[in-house]
């Protein structure tokens, strides 16, 4: 007879709005992760919250109910996966700067969210080589080297940058050949490409647009078309496929959030 293990449940979810007290939510986060046993890492700063999490599916429910109460995040978007085992080694919520580090004066995104282009459309958008005006579009993936090694979509363009906060000078040095094209930024979860997409607006770049969901989204709506290898995650499973099952697995110690 096999035990009926049930699987572990993974979330993701980023929201950016304005937290007035960023270390009293820390401590409501994870007074009620520890009361539903989760591990992950939960991040709290002005901007808003960034979330990696795992556990029974019940407890993850229970927590997102919990947090869904806020009217702050009663329609966060989170991204789902499963595996065997949790992929992290403990809990860790904490108070910072910034949700995702990117060190732009001036990029505020509780003001108001990128454009954004969804799955489905991209999907469409590659499939006939343009958008919907006739415009070529250029991926930008904003993650670091190591991440796009493991894997991005087809012709994107990849940049040798170790930190996010170096995406900055890294872009300029493409600015020409980005003019006149619709630039579809992209990463894991959306966080990094949102912040990113604002920045190039900004910066005076032209028809900037992120992918809804960032990758895992992507995944999630329509597959892996138009992408090759695997996304890299910040957790024990490493690498996961277009079908969002784990590639890897390491120490807890070795895989931690951005």
């Amino acid at each position: 007879m096999t035990d009926d293990i049930s699987p572990i449940l993974n979330i993701a979810a980023y929201r950016f709005v304005e937290i007035a007290d960023p270390p009293a939510l820390v401590t409501a986060i994870r007074a009620a992760c520890e009361a539903r046993s989760l591990k992950g890492t939960v991040l709290v700063a002005g901007e808003g919250i960034n979330v990696f999490l795992a556990g029974q599916s019940a407890d993850i429910h229970g927590f997102l109910d919990w947090l869904s109460g806020d009217p702050r995040f009663a329609d966060i978007e989170v991204k789902f996966s499963e595996s065997q085992a949790v992929p992290f080694g403990r809990l860790r919520v904490k108070h910072k700067r910034e949700i995702i580090t990117f060190r732009q004066d001036g990029i505020r995104p509780i003001r108001g969210r990128a454009p954004s282009v969804d799955p489905t459309t991209l999907k469409r958008w590659l499939d006939q080589g343009c958008d919907d005006d006739g415009r070529e579009v250029v991926l930008v993936d904003t993650r670091n080297a190591q991440e796009s090694a493991h894997g991005s979509f087809a012709g994107a363009l990849t940049l040798p940058i170790i930190k996010f906060t170096e995406l900055g000078d890294a872009l300029e040095t493409h600015r020409s050949d980005l003019a006149d094209k619709t630039i579809v930024s992209f990463c894991t979860g959306g966080i990094r490409c949102e912040k990113a997409a604002i920045w190039m607006n900004e910066a005076g770049y032209g028809n900037v647009l992120q992918l809804e969901g960032g990758i895992l989204g992507y995944f999630e709506q329509v597959g892996g078309d138009h992408y090759d290898g695997g996304c890299f995650v910040f957790d024990q499973r490493v690498v996961l496929t277009p079908e969002l099952a784990p590639v890897m697995s390491v120490e807890p110690e070795l895989a931690t959030a951005p």
